[in-house]
């Protein structure tokens, strides 16, 4: 997940990676809120391995929380990671991640991969705050999301990209993010950009130059019957209702600081 000292690669178990340097390393992480009966939230699944580890950290209230950490670089040119949450009726579950995902360059041909799937039961509430993605020179990676939100389920889900690092041009990303609330569509919207990403993702229709990008999206039932108002939050920033009981806000800037500053400013204006 995050920057470090790339080697050679084995098998490393079931949860974990399998595969050989120059091939991709292949990664799961699965993750298994329920009820404990107690008033809080347990975690009878917590499985993970090679560059994807999986850690609980102290509980807040009914709360529990889970840190993704990285163990390895990457993920690199022919990985494929995979990280899934299932959060059952009733449970709460905050995840989030010990420093930032780098897409960098790897041995292996083709682009990387890194798959997440989501899914909330009724009456359970799932945080989804990861740090940024950054997406350096040389690197191709295909990003997707899916959420399966059964009705009454609530979400609060942060992404953010940054496209290179400090003075280098960026890699190819696509990112997708596909959200399903009772079995219907809430949103579903696709990016490329980078070397290679169809013309004018770069152009004032689109990122106009800029080199972070986020998003914001906050699901709570309520909003079904009294759906947020549309409104500017800055220059390039904006809150949006969505056909359904959700709120998107959509920021672009010029770095991941200001990226980050309006994103929490505006989850606290959604409370």
């Amino acid at each position: 997940m995050t920057a470090g000292a790339a080697g050679a690669v084995g098998a490393v178990g079931e949860a974990g990676a399998v595969g050989a340097a120059g091939a991709g390393v292949r990664a799961t992480a699965r993750i298994g809120a329920r009820p404990d009966g107690r008033g809080g939230t347990a975690l009878p699944t917590l499985e993970g391995g090679g560059p994807l580890a999986l850690r609980r950290t102290r509980a807040s209230g009914d709360e529990a929380r889970v840190m993704l950490v990285g163990a390895m670089s990457g993920p690199l040119g022919g990985d494929r990671f995979t990280v899934s949450a299932d959060v059952a009726e009733g449970a709460r579950l905050h995840v989030g991640s010990a420093a930032a995902t780098i897409a960098l360059p790897g041995q292996a041909k083709g682009e990387a991969r890194y798959d997440v799937h989501l899914k909330v039961g009724a009456d359970a509430e799932l945080c989804w705050l990861p740090e940024q993605l950054i997406s350096a020179n040389g690197s191709e990676l295909h990003l997707t999301t899916r959420v399966d939100l059964a009705a009454g389920a609530r979400l609060t889900l942060r992404e953010e990209q940054v496209l290179g690092r400090t003075g280098e041009e960026p890699g190819r990303l696509t990112s997708r993010l596909t959200v399903l609330y009772d079995g219907h569509p809430l949103l579903d919207q696709e990016l490329s950009s980078g070397p290679g990403a169809p013309g004018g993702w770069d152009g004032p229709a689109v990122l106009a130059a800029h080199r972070a990008l986020g998003q914001l999206l906050v699901v709570r039932p309520q909003y079904a019957r009294r759906p947020v108002e549309p409104r500017l939050l800055g220059e390039f920033a904006s809150l949006t209702p969505l056909a359904g009981p959700g709120a998107l806000v959509t920021v672009l800037a010029p770095d991941a600081l200001h990226l980050r500053r309006t994103l929490d400013e505006a989850l606290r204006s959604l409370g």
